[in-house]
């Protein structure tokens, strides 16, 4: 029996089958013209966050100067890197790049600490025809152009003159919009390649889950704007919406998770998201002083995603934030990943997300059986406008209810494929929709459809398998970050391969006011992990605050960890 998580219809999308991201700019343009389109809370230039807005006619009349001065120097269909930093321009650099027929690309400029790498191996992967910067980023752009080996042409947006109005042509829709490179949290980054059909379908589907309206509601991010979760949120669901978007430095939340929440409270209708650490930061690192400034009662939706939702964690947050007027059922447990543009299904408005406590060993054998102890799992909810399955990861066959297997995903938002990458094993697998001809998405993520509602348990490579019982690396990490001497949300754990077989390793960051010295952390972490798990760790490496390795959007890397585990950069930090 095949088991689908079916969709919840979409509503209020439109006719044109071919608008882009840029043509609904315009359109806003002209029906909202001097209402604020975007702010950047500048708080480099003020604690309090500087200000910097542009109205939808401004936005308009930018882009539409960066796209007449691409249209001299490029042809469409050619890549547009976007190096900038968090701003306005962004946004209008990345439209730019749309509305003159390019593929854009949305990355981030030289010198992003700790991701020079992984930036000079996604540039080289797309090797795109121009790069759009600003006069403030040029300095770095230029000797990381040199050192790259690619000779784009440069363009400072926010340099440009104003150019004359001019009507754009509308785009194919199955055309590519932009190049969406993963954050890179199990593997190296690959560009998904997005068309505007894919886009424009995620960011309604979105829009309709969190329950977006124009000038009523208005998103809220901190997230970057070269991630997926960030750049749907910031730029795709606004431009369907006609929503304005508020937008903040990630550094200036990690500096100070309180600027984020004071956003949420001067915007009245707010809709946001976080990874599932942010949430436990500000209820770790706000204090009672900055809480008597926020008013939480007005925000519609704050999404948890992008890692695994932690039932702690959601129960940490609102209590912290019920003063402020938090209502629990804004908290919304997301799942979505970049192949299908970034959404994919979220828990219920209007009602906390639902939590069930599965037996550990059951669910690690492959089957969710609820219990009084063992797993507590967060709801993902359902899709909204596309469908999830079950299935076996080796022969796609669909599972029956209950039964652990990889997500699959099948919708209009699922991407094309990967740059220049072979990409049949993960995208249009059967059986293909006889109405659609869609296929399905492998997400490479593992779950369990239980009464209806989607539950993530972990990832298919992070999966630790030692002595023929699988681990999920989550469960293990929780209880690691349960020791006072071990930094919240700091643990990684992976699999390696030994001579006697696969065998675990945790890789931890000892808390800052910790005065415990490694061997009693790694001696304490190893009495919890066996029993709580029954397993044994091969190593316990336990790293100063800061030092496990993390994605461009701040998550743990396993994969990173892994590898610098296997390479010796990770020993070579190890304290005691």
């Amino acid at each position: 029996m095949e088991t689908i998580s079916q969709p919840v219809p979409v509503t209020g999308e439109t006719t044109d089958d071919r608008a882009s991201l840029a043509t609904l700019l315009a359109r806003w343009a002209r029906v909202l013209g001097d209402e604020v389109a975007v702010t950047h809370l500048d708080h480099r230039a003020a604690a309090d966050g500087r200000a910097v807005t542009l109205t939808w006619r401004q936005l308009d009349e930018r882009v539409g100067a960066v796209a007449a001065r691409l249209s001299g120097i490029t042809a469409p269909g050619e890549r547009a890197a976007v190096l900038a930093g968090q701003s306005v321009d962004y946004v209008v650099a990345f439209l730019g790049a749309i509305r003159a027929g390019l593929v854009a690309v949305p990355l981030f400029a030289p010198g992003l600490p700790g991701h020079a790498g992984r930036l000079a191996a996604t540039f080289a992967d797309c090797a795109p025809r121009v790069v759009l910067t600003t006069t403030g980023e040029i300095e770095a752009v230029h000797p990381f152009l040199a050192d790259s080996g690619v000779r784009p042409a440069v363009v400072a947006v926010d340099s440009l003159a104003p150019a004359e109005p001019r009507e754009w042509p509308a785009p194919d829709p199955d055309a590519t919009a932009y190049l969406q490179y993963t954050s890179g949290s199990t593997r190296s980054p690959a560009g998904v390649v997005l068309t505007h059909r894919n886009v424009l379908a995620n960011a309604r589907q979105a829009c309709t889950a969190y329950g977006a309206e124009s000038r009523t509601t208005s998103t809220v991010s901190w997230l970057p704007l070269f991630h997926d979760m960030g750049l749907v949120l910031g730029i795709a669901a606004p431009m369907v919406a006609g929503m304005a978007s508020v937008l903040m430095d990630p550094l200036a939340f990690l500096e100070r998770p309180s600027r984020w929440l004071r956003a949420l409270s001067a915007s009245p209708g707010a809709i946001s998201a976080a990874p599932n650490f942010a949430y436990a930061y500000c209820a770790s690192r706000v204090s009672e002083a900055e809480k008597s400034y926020l008013e939480l009662s007005r925000v519609v939706s704050l999404a948890n995603g992008s890692e695994p939702v932690l039932p702690a964690t959601i129960a940490k947050f609102e209590d912290a934030f019920a003063e402020c007027g938090l209502r629990p059922e804004v908290h919304r447990s997301a799942y979505g990943l970049a192949e299908a543009t970034v959404f994919v299904s979220v828990s219920d408005a209007g009602k906390p997300a639902r939590q069930v406590t599965f037996d550990r060993d059951r669910l690690a054998a492959g089957f969710a059986v609820p219990a009084t102890s063992g797993s507590t799992l967060v709801s993902c909810g359902h899709p909204t406008g596309q469908r999830v399955r079950i299935a076996d990861p080796v022969s796609g066959e669909a599972l029956e209810p209950g039964a652990v297997g990889e997500i699959r995903v099948s919708g209009p938002n699922v991407g094309r494929g990967y740059w220049g990458r072979e990409s049949s094993e993960t995208f249009g697998l059967p059986p293909l929709d006889p109405d659609t001809g869609e296929g399905w998405l492998a997400t490479g993520d593992l779950g369990v459809l239980f009464e209806g509602e989607l539950y993530v348990t972990g990832r298919l490579k992070d999966l630790v398998v030692v002595d023929g019982r699988n681990h999920y690396p989550q469960d293990i990490e929780q209880t690691v970050e349960q020791h006072a001497g071990v930094r919240p949300h700091s643990a990684a754990v992976f699999a390696i391969g030994t001579d006697d077989g696969e065998a675990a390793v945790v890789a931890l960051e000892r808390a800052k006011d910790s005065d415990l010295g490694a061997a009693e952390v790694t001696a304490a972490v190893r009495a919890a992990v066996s029993a709580g798990h029954g397993l044994r760790l091969h190593d316990v490496v336990v790293l100063a605050p800061g030092e496990v390795p993390r994605t461009s959007s701040g998550k743990i890397s396993r994969a990173h960890s892994r590898a610098s585990y296997s390479d010796g950069s990770l020993d070579g930090r190890r304290l005691g």
